[in-house]
């Protein structure tokens, strides 16, 4: 049973809690635990077992596909106080596609078991709104990333990303190596190195060694 500050923190960001009855409520507190995932873990994959629930409390959590080349295509990040119901996909019939999750960085967050979650979504239509609130709102998240590897120019693209990371981490000094951003953007490596050295020899960035840095922001803005 997580802490009483703890529960508070889960139900300011489940807008279905005050619509529960107290036998509901009683089985979500029962089913909910803290979790903490390690760099570089794969949380949900083709062959994992349906997770269920999660709501993040720190860290970032990256949810990507595989192409038929096996090329990774980051779909969308999860960071503090975001809710993922794609890693209980396997209770949301019209998703038909494999949905990976890695952590990026050390995460802590709470998990929903997938059978006390399904079984409430079948009993409240707030919880089952909730859901589906929150699979379009993902699926919004991915049309646009699809949307812009299918029809943007890749400087263009990758200028969007580096403006971005900057807003994101309020600094100029980005620390991502350039495969990150390639999987980010869902492109090769090579591509991004090249586009990178374009951007230098403008002016635009500097690189060393597991970092960009932004020192032409107005030039970058111009691709956009």
């Amino acid at each position: 049973m997580l802490k009483k500050h703890e529960l508070e923190y889960v139900k300011s960001h489940l807008d279905f809690w005050d619509k529960l009855s107290e036998q509901e409520i009683a089985l979500l507190e029962r089913n909910i635990t803290k979790v903490s995932y390690n760099k570089g873990l794969n949380l949900n994959s083709t062959n994992s077992e349906c997770l269920g629930v999660l709501l993040i409390k720190s860290g970032e959590l990256r949810v990507y596909i595989l192409s038929e080349d096996g090329r990774e295509i980051t779909l969308y990040r999860l960071v503090p106080t975001d809710v993922c119901v794609l890693s209980a996909s396997c209770m949301i019939k019209s998703i038909t596609f494999d949905v990976h999750i890695d952590a990026e960085i050390d995460t802590d967050a709470y998990l929903i078991n997938i059978a006390a979650f399904s079984k409430l979504s079948t009993q409240s239509v707030y919880v089952e709104n909730f859901t589906y609130k929150k699979t379009i709102e993902r699926f919004s998240n991915i049309m646009q990333a699809m949307e812009q590897i299918l029809f943007m120019r890749f400087d263009k693209r990758l200028a969007m990303f580096l403006l971005n990371e900057m807003k994101k981490t309020n600094s100029t000094e980005l620390h991502i190596t350039q495969e990150q951003i390639a999987k980010y953007i869902g492109s090769a490596r090579e591509v991004v190195s090249r586009m990178l050295k374009v951007f230098q020899t403008e002016g635009i960035i500097e690189q060393t060694r597991g970092a960009i840095h932004i020192i032409n922001k107005e030039k970058l803005l111009n691709f956009i």
